[in-house]
């Protein structure tokens, strides 16, 4: 299912949300520029066999192995030995691939659905907890989408990437404050027809689609998706938005303000 559009109108306009959006394509797209550098210098240990793309998916994504277990130390590539992706990984901290990994996308498609996820709930869950609380929120969400995944796979060496964990957490959220807001939606490849259901629907659907696919779980690095990230990051969300909620004022009452896309 793919969401077009909510009928859910914002106050003021979602900077952060835009941010976000942009942060993450400027990402990708510079990682594609890197590409052209065949030799990579600079971002990967000399004698390994990864090109600049691939180095810095595996020195920025999450490795379970390296989070979890912390693996053996890395190797410096000395003697033209291939240098792996776990030892590439550990040359960063443990804990920064819970955090940049979220920017990190594996092609145009996962980076153009997960923004689309993004701005269609993000910018109504900004408007609620407010600029202050939201980035903090987005990212803590990511982080034990992260940590879930990880703690499902921990020797795993494969990076796994991608803001779905992240998003997953906003997906969360919005269930607990807008079950009831519709959302325009299509289903590809069945229904090209936009056709508007309540959100507690559709975010009930995706959340069970998970625990359908989860048999098929696999690190976005091998081309499979992490299902246990997707769960982790919306059950998240929905035990943390309120907490982050605490001393907010109530809900503006909604009105013709501003559309939501």
């Amino acid at each position: 299912m793919i969401p077009l559009h909510d009928k859910n109108p914002l106050h003021r306009t979602p900077v952060l949300t835009i941010g976000l959006i942009v942060a993450n394509v400027v990402v990708y797209f510079g990682l594609q520029l890197l590409q052209i550098d065949a030799d990579g210098v600079g971002f990967r240990p000399s004698g390994g066999e990864l090109d600049s793309q691939q180095a810095i998916v595996c020195e920025y994504g999450l490795v379970p192995a390296h989070l979890i277990e912390g693996g053996r130390p890395a190797a410096d590539g000395a003697g033209g030995e291939a240098v792996t992706c776990l030892e590439v990984n550990q040359e960063q901290p443990r804990l920064l691939g819970l955090l940049s990994s979220q920017f990190l996308h594996g092609d145009i498609w996962h980076l153009a659905f997960n923004m689309l996820f993004l701005w269609v709930f993000g910018n109504n869950i900004e408007d609620r907890l407010g600029r202050l609380r939201f980035l903090p929120f987005y990212l803590l969400c990511g982080a034990v989408a992260g940590l879930v995944q990880a703690l499902a796979d921990p020797s795993s060496d494969i990076p796994v990437i991608g803001a779905s964990g992240a998003i997953s957490g906003i997906l969360g959220a919005y269930l607990v404050l807008y079950p009831r807001v519709w959302v325009w939606t299509i289903v590809l490849p069945f229904f090209f027809l936009p056709f508007k259901i309540p959100a507690w629907i559709w975010l009930g659907i995706y959340f069970a689609l998970q625990f359908l696919f989860l048999g098929e779980s696999a690190t976005a690095g091998g081309g499979g998706i992490a299902f246990f990230a997707h769960i982790g990051g919306f059950v998240a969300g929905m035990l943390l938005i309120k907490p982050f909620l605490v001393g907010r004022p109530p809900p503006t009452p909604r009105g013709p303000a501003m559309s939501s896309f």
